[in-house]
């Protein structure tokens, strides 16, 4: 039963190369199998951190895993709607090319101070996850980007500002910060309470 968890991440990771060799040799074709994927692998997100919460088991080497698979599946899951919808995709480059330089900002951020990855599991970066299943279940199901698409980014922006000052504010790494303002708090000795929410 410990080893759920794990299988869950692994799962999630097994997942990411399948969607991408579906998109890239069926194109169009694969939309609805590879939407279905995307939805199993939100799935094994939500439910691994529960059941290892759950169990006791929870660790930071457990979310460092969780948080490098996530980014391997969403990384996946983008390059398979570029190889579906190139057009879209190659339309709104500037901006996707912005997020992947926070993305990568947010990981120089925390390896400079660190020495380590960034794991913060935060509650904004949760929101554009969410805001990215329905962008993508729109864009790669029924070729659509519109509103859901540019919300998606937006949330990207702001999240990726949060992660940084995270990383900026905290005294020493820590894993499942819910925001800006809680590594503020976790530097001024004030202990607050960690939510729960898709952890």
């Amino acid at each position: 039963m410990k080893k759920i968890p794990i299988l869950l991440i692994l799962f999630r990771f097994i997942l990411a190369p399948i969607i991408l060799l579906l998109a890239y040799f069926l194109r169009d074709k694969a939309s609805i199998a590879i939407i279905i994927l995307m939805y199993l692998g939100l799935i094994s997100d939500i439910f691994d951190g529960i059941i290892a919460r759950n169990m006791g088991i929870s660790s930071a080497k457990l979310r460092r895993l969780d948080s490098q698979t996530d980014m391997v599946f969403w990384v996946c899951i983008g390059i398979s709607a570029y190889f579906i919808y190139p057009e879209i995709i190659i339309a709104n480059k500037i901006s996707i090319i912005i997020i992947f330089g926070m993305e990568a900002l947010c990981y120089i951020t925390s390896l400079a101070k660190f020495g380590k990855e960034t794991c913060t599991h935060a509650f904004l970066a949760k929101m554009w996850g969410l805001s990215l299943l329905v962008a993508f279940t729109l864009l790669i199901g029924f070729q659509y980007s519109g509103i859901p698409f540019y919300t998606a980014v937006v949330l990207g922006y702001i999240s990726h500002i949060d992660r940084i000052l995270i990383t900026l504010i905290l005294p020493k790494w820590a894993h499942d910060i819910p925001s800006s303002y809680h590594a503020f708090l976790m530097r001024k000795g004030i202990p607050f309470k960690k939510y729960k929410l898709f952890n």
